[in-house]
């Protein structure tokens, strides 16, 4: 229920807008909102957990409101929270799936066959969660590195042994990263660029840390087929971006 866009680098990369657009406006290219996609209600975050002595208290509760932008297509929620009050604790450990485990080993197979790589070669996970996938790359001898903002599930994967800066990624965090003599012959991002508030900043991160003859893999759930399967469940406040092969 994926699509897989694999993207060389070349001189097509959008450059990071200088200014994030204002609520009310598309988060690629500013262009005010008017049309509505579906509208939801009101929902409450949807990994923020109450504890027991918070049941009686109130809950913030934002608008599940998806719009269309006119200019470029994309289809988005607005940011009523910030990545940082939804990425920097998280609940969710990418290993806990079977399945997800099959699919990360799957494809580690695949690109080590399909690109040639090889212990000179280095590996950037986005988002690398718990370690899940990049173990297998750890497994080959690959160097790899995970940027993952939550310092709980970053624990996990360097227990796994591989090595996570936790940060959250853009140009900012991709330039120290190239200032210190890294850059990316592979970066990957798995269900990371729809949960990603300022898509400039961070495509314009990826444009700076791929290597110049590097390969972009990004995964992310497709419009169309939320559409077509009515999974109403892709929409909630962690999902700031809803991408289609006009928007993507």
């Amino acid at each position: 229920m994926t699509a897989v866009d694999v993207m060389q680098r070349t001189s097509l990369w959008p450059e990071p807008m200088p200014v994030r657009p204002t609520s009310g406006h598309c988060r690629f290219c500013g262009t005010a909102f008017r049309h509505t996609v579906v509208d939801l209600g009101m929902s409450p975050l949807c990994e923020s957990f109450l504890r027991g002595d918070q049941l009686n208290q109130m809950e913030p509760f934002y608008p599940l409101r998806v719009w269309v932008c006119d200019g470029c297509f994309l289809v988005q929620l607005e940011e009523y929270v910030t990545g940082e009050e939804i990425f920097t604790d998280y609940a969710y450990f990418s290993s806990f799936s079977d399945t997800w485990l099959r699919h990360a080993r799957n494809y580690v197979e695949q690109m080590i066959d399909q690109l040639g790589l090889t212990p000179s070669k280095s590996v950037v996970e986005i988002a690398s969660n718990d370690g899940y996938l990049l173990q297998f790359f750890v497994q080959r001898g690959i160097p790899a590195l995970g940027i993952e903002p939550a310092a709980n599930v970053a624990k996990a994967a360097e227990q796994r042994g591989v090595p996570t800066l936790v940060k959250f990624f853009g140009v900012d965090t991709a330039r120290e990263l190239v200032e210190a003599g890294h850059s990316a012959d592979l970066i990957l991002g798995n269900n990371v660029l729809a949960q990603v508030p300022d898509l400039n900043d961070f495509v314009g991160g990826l444009k700076i840390l791929l290597a110049p003859e590097g390969v972009i893999t990004i995964e992310f759930p497709h419009l169309l087929r939320t559409i077509e399967g009515n999974q109403f469940d892709q929409v909630y406040h962690e999902h700031f971006s809803y991408f289609s092969l006009y928007a993507a």
